[in-house]
């Protein structure tokens, strides 16, 4: 497409246009969408980002500059998704393993405590087994089979939102339940 058309294509665009706005995206979309998916390697994360890039460059057309090449802005912006895209990945990560470490360092067991009887082992599990079903799955999924809280949420098909209130509950009544029965020393 020349230089000129496209200026035309998108001074229609930012008037709402929508068939302007479509042929724009049509005319970018396998360029942006490839950029992304060489960056984050996932179909689906793909196409989401590269809506997500088609939103803001509608949204943003206003900004911009007919001085630079328009497919460089949009790759830029593309760009600017993907970075954030990466960045709220790895807080999600740091969240799930910052839950864990919290939990693992608050329980830390000394020598002592390793040698709990097995009596008091049977007090805990029927404790556990008290719980709430929803519950005890928490704790036995987080706990005993240390998944992670998006394996967790995955395979409750429930939100990763959801499953770390659904963590720090049950540790919640746990902790209670644990409390209230005293175990002899």
């Amino acid at each position: 497409m020349k230089n000129t058309d496209l200026i035309t294509l998108i001074s229609l665009a930012k008037n709402k246009n929508q068939k302007a706005q479509t042929q724009l995206i049509n005319l970018f979309w396998v360029d942006v969408f490839s950029f992304v998916m060489k960056k984050v390697q996932n179909e689906n994360v793909a196409d989401e980002i590269t809506v997500s890039v088609f939103s803001k460059v509608l949204a943003k057309l206003d900004l911009y500059d007919p001085n630079f090449q328009f497919k460089t802005w949009i790759l830029t912006i593309a760009q600017n998704s993907v970075i954030d895209y990466w960045r709220k990945k790895s807080r999600e990560n740091e969240d799930s393993t910052d839950n864990f470490d919290d939990f693992k360092n608050h329980f830390a067991l000394s020598p002592e405590e390793l040698l709990i009887s097995a009596e008091d082992q049977k007090k805990i599990v029927t404790i556990i087994e008290s719980l709430d079903s929803k519950y005890q799955d928490i704790i036995r999924l987080r706990f005993f089979e240390e998944k992670s809280i998006k394996e967790i949420a995955e395979e409750l098909n429930i939100t990763v939102a959801n499953t770390k209130v659904r963590i720090m509950r049950a540790k919640k009544v746990l902790s209670e339940l644990l409390k209230t029965n005293e175990f002899d020393d």
